[in-house]
């Protein structure tokens, strides 16, 4: 049987979080009651901020105590006599010295055992053993855990992930991937061609497409919906999103958004919810708007063809208003199609928000 531990440290930059770290801490929490994990950085990986890493840490180790910290938390939350953050290129003694600080005088507590993947673990034990003997004495001994220290089970490199997380997003958890992936929005009137290029770039870009909630949710009450109903189809668009996201290749598609349900908010109404108008507010990161620019088809749930135009001329001032970039999707499909193609954000940096 392995060796338990009351209490275990685990400390990376996480900068991504891939499956490395992910083994390393799993390791840790099988061993221990309770691990403790620390990521810092200084100065920050462009494109990974504390937000971001705290956000993968929570996601996928939410038993786990966290501290993920950059030079402004620590600043705001550091007492008078805290120690410096630690810059990337410190001594290893500083790195030893500040966590210590963390654990004992910031957390209240000592750990049994360090757990890493390096060579540099023993001197951390070591160092740590030093510090929380110094202040408690006879603390116990920090005992160093090396986790996969040859890479052979998971053959990682951060400095890889960062050049390419496409290409290596199979060493990512869907939770973290999903931060890669790009969220394209498609808006207009109805009958403008919105669903049908949306599940015409799923097919071309390999990539899920999330259906508008909202017309299913009308179709499953026969065309009777409630107010509360409106807000209920919001927080299910954006819950749809996110689980396609985790499913996703680069981009996910989104056949319409909240915004669009605060219109017939409004529009059946009169009002919309406050949570409902946060939700409008959402961010994607390509906006599309389909042009009412061909012949319009009634479905049977349609108001007609002068009301396609009221709505594309409301997301025109509305869009305006609220200060989002946009494209317009005009002509044939296969013309919209290359119109979004051509647009589609492409970055290396994971998103901040969701």
């Amino acid at each position: 049987m392995s060796e338990r531990f009351r209490r275990g440290l685990v400390v990376g930059k996480f900068a991504p979080l891939h499956l490395g770290h992910e083994l390393l801490i799993g390791r840790a929490m099988e061993a221990c009651d309770e691990v403790i994990v620390v990521s810092y950085q200084d100065p920050e990986f462009p494109g990974y901020p504390a937000q971001v890493r705290e956000r993968w840490l929570a996601a996928r180790f939410p038993s786990a105590t966290r501290l993920v910290l950059d030079a402004d938390r620590w600043r705001a939350m550091a007492p008078g006599d805290a120690p410096r953050l630690p810059p990337n290129d410190c001594e290893p003694r500083e790195d030893h010295h500040f966590c210590g600080y963390l654990c004992q005088q910031l957390l209240g507590v000592t750990v049994d055992a360090v757990f890493t993947s390096e060579d540099y673990g023993d001197p951390f034990a070591a160092g740590l053993t030093r510090w929380f003997r110094a202040r408690q004495p006879g603390a116990p001994a920090v005992r160093h855990v090396l986790v996969d220290r040859e890479r052979r089970r998971i053959p990682v490199s951060g400095t890889r992930l960062r050049a390419d997380p496409h290409a290596n997003r199979r060493l990512l958890s869907p939770e973290v991937y999903a931060s890669y992936v790009r969220r394209v929005c498609l808006l207009g009137g109805e009958s403008s061609g919105k669903t049908t290029l949306s599940m015409m770039l799923s097919r071309e870009l390999c990539t899920p497409w999330v259906p508008e909630y909202g017309r299913e949710l009308w179709a499953e009450k026969r065309g009777e919906l409630d107010f509360e109903d409106l807000e209920r189809i919001g927080h299910r668009q954006i819950a749809d999103e996110e689980a396609a996201a985790l499913r996703a290749d680069r981009w996910v598609i989104c056949d319409t958004s909240p915004l669009t349900t605060f219109f017939y908010s409004h529009e059946l109404f009169g009002r919309a919810a406050p949570a409902l108008e946060r939700m409008a507010g959402r961010a994607y990161d390509l906006t599309v708007l389909c042009a009412p620019d061909f012949g319009f088809v009634q479905d049977g749930t349609r108001h007609g063809g002068g009301f396609r135009e009221l709505q594309h001329a409301w997301y025109l001032r509305e869009l305006a208003a609220r200060g989002i970039p946009f494209i317009h999707a005009t002509g044939t499909l296969a013309e919209r199609v290359a119109t979004v193609r051509a647009a589609l954000p492409a970055t290396l940096l994971p998103r901040t928000g969701e």
